[in-house]
């Protein structure tokens, strides 16, 4: 049975020596946040992920979900996780305070979340999606809407889900044909089917609010038709607890490759009572507002999957007697050498490496940018912080997801044929890391968005938010001492990047195809370079500390070097996939597939 121990030590590096997490105090409402605060909360969650959340991930998998004529029941154990998960105040840390939360920073609860997927990714969808569909409410919903369900859905009485695909319509949402009605009384009679509903119906929560897109009778055509929905699993009463049945029912649960223990439903609507959230034909502003801060967590779950394969890797390579290393024995005195003696383990186990710590670090600086979007006391720093989260949260999404599968399956790797068996609990990460790629929006669509909308945004505003931090490091660092060897092939991933952009935004000019055929590889490319600088930055930290006792900081610079000999190289495949146009994929004869 795997093992995982939250990694506090690197958090704690990233989120206050790399990204200044001691400054979140200064922001409007985290006055309290100081380390103080922050370090112990922390400690007591990597507790209950290892000791509460961990230990049945893997039974939750092997039994997975149960549906009965519409009821939904989660796997042995995950009830009582999820009272102690609530009773514990952990569905509140990054709520508003208004409505009973504890306000923590989103920076901060990043770590959390990574912690919970790496211990258990299945029963972190349930208060994950919760908190996505109460970003939307506390957004757009009206104040008698916001009283009414989100101190639930804060306090974990109430759970919460994103209603949005059809049989017939995923990405293109513009598709849907989900109805609501309006109603005498102000609300609206919603009809539809909505499938692959993530925490659709379950055991855990006395009531489920569904967040659902549905167009009105006199909707405009496409995705400005599209109106957004809070529909009750159970109608609340005048006192606040639920009452009657609502028209939704759970026609089925999925059956999936990964993320077993967490319920897929397709739910039902017929007749189903609902109010409106936001402005009618707007919901799929009010979308994004949650998809966009879910997208985030979704690449941080591929950060929590590559972690705990990475643990369990090591410790295997340590333990597991294979062979004699190259060079003669090392361990004369056992049968054979552990595997970690081996070149290409240790290639693999420092690919891992350097992809989940340069990848923390990303998300991290993702989420001190959310942070001040929203908390930042001056406009114009929020607005910039803003103009940043718009640009690196499709980088983030697909840049991580795709880590997540390519670590898992090394962690697989390493293990050989015993990872590919049940036994060891390898195998299991590989499949549950394989949705995070898909859903929230597939990676190529976050790479679509990324040249399609986020480039061109505002003569590309968004994209000098990134670009800007980058030069002014290159410039002012290319000959500090010992940083040249970091400094100089950040400069040379930097210059493709800004050569693809413009290539990319010429030819998506006149040929929009063009850009949709690079926009994979531009994403990949915008991604090794966002790292590259991440682990400049890291590099420089760790070179004025590298003898220090516990040789975190040596270890720290080690990493640094070989993601920049080994990995960053890959990048240039990238840009000159970009350069080379889509002509060769574009030309191709459809009836010759």
């Amino acid at each position: 049975m795997p093992s995982y121990k939250a990694p506090l030590r690197d958090m704690r590096f990233v989120l206050y020596e790399l990204h200044k997490g001691e400054e979140l105090s200064k922001l409007d409402g985290f006055d309290a946040f100081t380390p103080d605060l922050i370090d112990p909360v922390l400690d007591e969650a990597a507790k209950l992920c290892e000791e509460v959340l961990h230990p049945i991930n893997r039974s939750g998998d092997e039994e997975g979900c149960h549906w009965d004529n519409g009821v939904v029941r989660t796997p042995k154990g995950f009830k009582e996780a999820y009272n102690l998960f609530r009773d514990g105040g952990w569905t509140s840390i990054a709520s508003d305070p208004a409505y009973g939360g504890q306000g923590m920073p989103k920076s901060v609860n990043l770590m959390m979340e990574e912690m919970i997927c790496s211990a258990n990714l299945s029963f972190g969808m349930y208060p994950g999606l919760t908190h996505g569909a109460y970003t939307a409410l506390h957004a757009y919903a009206s104040d008698e809407l916001k009283y009414k369900y989100l101190p639930k859905m804060v306090d974990g009485t109430w759970s919460g889900t994103m209603c949005l695909t059809e049989p017939h319509c995923g990405t293109d949402l513009g598709l849907l044909r989900t109805k609501a009605t309006p109603q005498d009384d102000g609300s609206y009679k919603i009809s539809g089917t909505k499938i692959f509903i993530t925490s659709g119906e379950h055991d855990l929560t006395e009531n489920i609010v569904h967040m659902v897109l549905a167009k009105l009778p006199d909707a405009p055509k496409g995705v400005k038709g599209i109106s957004l929905f809070l529909v009750p699993k159970f109608l609340p009463k005048a006192d606040g607890t639920p009452g009657m049945r609502n028209g939704v029912t759970c026609a089925s649960i999925e059956h999936k490759m990964g993320i077993k223990a967490s319920a897929s439903c397709m739910l039902v609507f017929e007749d189903a009572q609902g109010w409106l959230v936001g402005e009618p034909h707007k919901g799929m502003r009010a979308m994004f507002t949650m998809m966009n801060t879910e997208r985030v967590s979704v690449g941080v779950q591929g950060l929590g999957l590559a972690e705990v394969s990475y643990q369990n890797a090591v410790a295997y390579a340590k333990d597991r007697l294979q062979g004699r290393a190259l060079s003669g024995a090392k361990y004369p005195d056992k049968p054979a050498d552990p595997l970690i003696v081996h070149p290409d383990i240790r290639r693999m186990l420092l690919t891992q490496r350097a992809w989940i710590e340069g990848c923390r670090a990303l998300a991290a600086w993702a989420g001190k940018a959310l942070d001040e979007s929203r908390h930042h006391p001056d406009p114009v720093k929020r607005a910039e912080a803003e103009d940043f989260v718009a640009v690196i949260t499709p980088v983030v999404k697909a840049l991580i997801t795709d880590a997540g599968f390519e670590v898992t399956n090394l962690g697989v790797q390493v293990f050989g044929g015993h990872g590919y068996i049940r036994e060891h609990g390898m195998e299991q990460f590989v499949r549950d890391a394989r949705i995070t790629q898909i859903y929230e929006g597939t990676n190529g669509v976050q790479a679509l968005d990324l040249v399609g909308r986020k480039m061109p945004a505002h003569a590309g505003r968004y994209l000098r938010t990134f670009f800007h931090p980058i030069s002014n490091y290159i410039e002012k660092n290319i000959d500090k001492d010992g940083m040249t060897e970091f400094v100089e092939p950040l400069a040379k991933v930097f210059g493709r990047l800004q050569q693809a952009t413009a290539q990319v935004a010429l030819a998506g000019l006149s040929k929009p195809e063009e850009a949709g055929a690079a926009a994979t590889d531009f994403l990949r490319l915008f991604g090794y370079t966002a790292l590259a600088y991440q682990w400049a930055l890291m590099a420089e930290i760790a070179l004025a500390k590298k003898d220090d006792a516990d040789g975190f900081y040596k270890a720290k610079l080690g990493t640094a070097h070989f993601f920049i000999e080994r990995l960053l190289p890959q990048a240039t495949a990238h840009f000159q996939a970009v350069m080379a146009g889509g002509k060769t994929m574009m030309a191709f004869e459809d009836a010759a597939f």
